[in-house]
């Protein structure tokens, strides 16, 4: 592969015009597709397999047009102090309001008027108006949004205190400001670790065309596959990512070779095929990491994986093609004058090692102290982790200035805390001799468990499906409440043994449930597979078996580290002020997988860039030991840059007002800070340390049955070395780029 990749790197900055003007091409195409695109409806939202989905097709099925999985809302009116909701004039506001609503939008299903549903609070302060919707909140459109909230601003002119609740006024938070941030800082670092403002802009700049390719094809296609705003999103945060780690890896590699004094085309090549071999594999471990989420048999998870993954490898291309065509085109002015005189001074005899020098020999002096603080210190961290509780925010996790949480509280003070998120039980009772004998005893069996509140059975016209609503006695996301959705179906299997007809328990609180247990259950599956292929793919590019095994181990010590700070601070709320952490409760169900295939990409970048270093200095004549320093000699000060960039990017999020959002950010940016700097760059060169040549063992059987793919360049470097002229002439090299 390497002398394959060579040979890429020298013709692509030979044919740089041509090279640059295909990916310019592109990129016009994409945007003029993305541009010309009919625009994409939100994504559908399902969880195939679960109880709360399967009602909510019967209920589609048995009683079409009432769109029980669409978007609610909840107008909630406080009445001034001394006053009640249900005097003349605050009643005929209220009124006047459902008739507004009624007529806001074409997307409304129904308006419920408080005073005929008895939505009124049993002293009168507090009363809500319920508001049903056609389509999910990911389909609303932005006039449908705008007429719910000017009903409400409506309505606040009469005195009453009015807010509005519910996942209607859910939209995808903005991201841009924090992308831009990162970017900032992205350059910032760049510049500081290259000293040159060409050699920082490269890498970004390719990053960025990669990113404009990926994400404007998926606005293309976002139509026609049914993907949703959040994929684009995906794709953005780990193309910018990885696309910077990439170009970063490759142009620091180039610098290398020209400090040797090599000719700028010989630089090219080399760099692409030794560092781009390490790009090639590391971004298919992304790549499986990102495919992998299809394990978890929801469709919108699987085409956010398979879109963000395709982004991966454009970014991966670009890296191996469109970035030493960029060198060629920036010429000497990639080395800058400081970098220049750093890599003479390096050269010199009494040059003074740089910092990864220093810190490799460190630790080849101390790797048993250091492998031990590093293990323990990520094993305390990680200990809160056994006590992680997954669930879905409600309104209730959001900042105390916004509608929703206020809604949420109003309900909670006037009608209880189990108003915010009301159950939906379905009852079939189409194999049933008595279907209303059948739903009564349903209601009856609730009403035993203790609930606030059961709403008697309603039938569907053909009379053979009962809708009974449950108002729980505690908030949306508390145990509790899990407790009682759990109760109500072991009742339900004893009502199908006796009667024939069917419960099931559905709602947006029993979709959560069911949505938080499903990733749950799939994140030791995914964790298997993940870590299992890309053990497979490290063996593959290491020939050794402890080595790969080392790197999937500190892959889960970081992250169930990682684990143990969010569940510490947003589960825990230690620290919680200093992040802005306003109300605690469960751990968003999507974090953890998302974090795992999102840092286990990043983390195998920095194994494979370090490592893949150290294993080309050993086979090529190094002791192990040397060869760890000679990895941190040209590896560490890459890796550390390219960590604190994606800790930056990462960090802009936790700024967001959305619990979510600020969730995923911390979750995100702790995780690489610690897999980079705790386990790649402590416990890894520990541990190599102590193995010493064991490290590079491999069983001779298996020795033979992995294909030789050339990582370290051993090929390429004995071709080079026997090709003549190979060091300065040109007859040798000309044969070699001949593709």
């Amino acid at each position: 592969m390497a002398t394959f990749l060579y040979k890429l790197g020298r013709l692509t900055f030979r044919r740089r015009r041509f090279v640059a003007l295909i990916w310019v091409a592109l990129l016009a195409v994409a945007g003029i597709g993305a541009a010309t695109a009919p625009a994409a409806t939100s994504s559908s939202f399902s969880i195939p397999g679960t109880e709360a989905q399967r009602a909510f097709d019967l209920l589609d099925q048995r009683n079409p047009g009432t769109s029980a999985d669409g978007a609610t809302a909840r107008v909630v009116f406080e009445a001034p102090e001394g006053e009640k909701v249900t005097d003349p004039a605050n009643k005929s506001e209220i009124t006047g309001i459902v008739k507004e609503l009624e007529t806001g939008s074409k997307q409304i299903a129904s308006v419920a008027d408080p005073f005929a549903t008895q939505a009124v609070s049993q002293n009168g302060s507090t009363a809500y108006i319920s508001v049903s919707y056609q389509v999910s909140s990911m389909e609303l459109t932005d006039a449908t949004r705008e007429s719910l909230e000017d009903a409400g601003k409506d309505a606040q002119k009469s005195g009453m205190k009015v807010e509005i609740g519910g996942d209607a006024l859910q939209v995808m938070p903005h991201t841009g400001t924090a992308e831009i941030i990162g970017v900032v800082i992205a350059a910032i670092v760049l510049v500081i670790t290259f000293g040159s403002l060409v050699a920082a802009g490269l890498p970004l700049v390719t990053a960025l065309v990669g990113v404009g390719i990926g994400v404007s094809t998926i606005t293309a296609l976002a139509s026609v596959l049914d993907l949703g705003s959040t994929t684009s999103i995906l794709a953005m945060m780990i193309g910018l990512a990885v696309g910077i780690d990439y170009a970063l890896f490759i142009v620091s590699r180039y610098r290398a070779e020209l400090a040797e004094g090599r000719e700028r085309e010989e630089a090219a090549g080399r760099a692409v095929g030794t560092a781009g071999s390490a790009v090639v594999f590391a971004g298919l471990t992304v790549v499986i990491a990102l495919v992998g989420l299809a394990v978890v048999n929801i469709p919108m998870l699987t085409k956010m994986g398979f879109a963000a993954a395709g982004t991966v490898a454009i970014a991966v291309l670009i890296a191996l093609t469109l970035v030493p065509a960029a060198l060629g085109f920036a010429g000497k002015r990639v080395m800058g004058r400081k970098a220049r005189k750093a890599a003479e001074a390096e050269k010199s005899p009494g040059a003074k090692p740089n910092m990864g020098t220093r810190w490799a020999r460190f630790v080849l002096r101390k790797p048993v102290w250091v492998m031990l603080v590093g293990v323990l210190g990520l094993g305390i961290i990680a200990v809160p982790a056994a006590s992680l509780e997954m669930g879905l925010p409600d309104d209730g996790a959001q900042p105390k200035s916004t509608t929703q949480r206020q809604a949420y509280d109003m309900l909670s003070d006037g009608f209880g805390p189990g108003f915010n998120g009301p159950l939906l039980v379905v009852v079939d009772t189409k194999n049933s001799s008595d279907g209303k004998a059948a739903a009564d005893r349903v209601s009856e069996e609730i009403e035993a468990i203790g609930v606030g509140a059961v709403i008697p059975p309603a039938f569907n016209k053909a009379g053979d499906t009962a809708t009974i609503t449950v108002i729980p006695k505690d908030r949306p996301s508390s145990h509790a409440t899990e407790e009682v959705v759990h109760s109500i179906r072991d009742a339900g299997a004893d009502v199908k043994s006796d009667t024939g007809a069917e419960v099931l328990v559905t709602g947006a609180t029993a979709m959560n449930i069911d949505f938080s247990q499903k990733m749950n259950d799939a994140l030791l599956p995914y964790l298997a597979l993940v870590v299992g292929l890309a053990f497979l793919l490290l063996m593959l590019v290491f020939r050794s078996i402890l080595v790969p095994l080392k790197a999937a181990l500190g892959f889960l010590l970081s992250v169930v580290a990682a684990l143990g700070a969010v569940v510490a601070v947003f589960q825990w709320g230690w620290l919680g002020s200093l992040f802005g952490v306003e109300q605690t409760g469960p751990i968003m169900s999507m974090m953890p997988i998302f974090m795992v295939g999102v840092v286990f990409g990043l983390a195998m970048d920095y194994e494979v860039f370090l490592v893949t270093r150290m294993r080309e200095a050993y086979v090529h004549g190094e002791s192990p030991g040397q060869a760890i320093v000679t990895g941190f000699k040209h590896g560490a000060r890459v890796v550390t840059a390219a960590a604190v960039i994606m800790m930056a990017v990462f960090s802009g999020f936790i700024g967001s007002s959305e619990q979510m959002i600020k969730m995923i950010g911390f979750s995100l940016a702790i995780a690489v800070f610690f897999d980079a700097f705790v386990v790649r760059m402590a416990i890894v060169p520990a541990v190599l340390a102590l193995l010493g040549k064991k490290a590079w063992w491999l069983p001779g059987w298996l020795d033979r049955a992995l294909p030789n793919v050339d990582v370290e360049g051993e090929k390429l470097q004995k071709q080079l070395t026997d090709e003549p002229g190979s060091e300065g002439g040109e007859s040798g090299e000309r044969e070699l780029v001949r593709v």
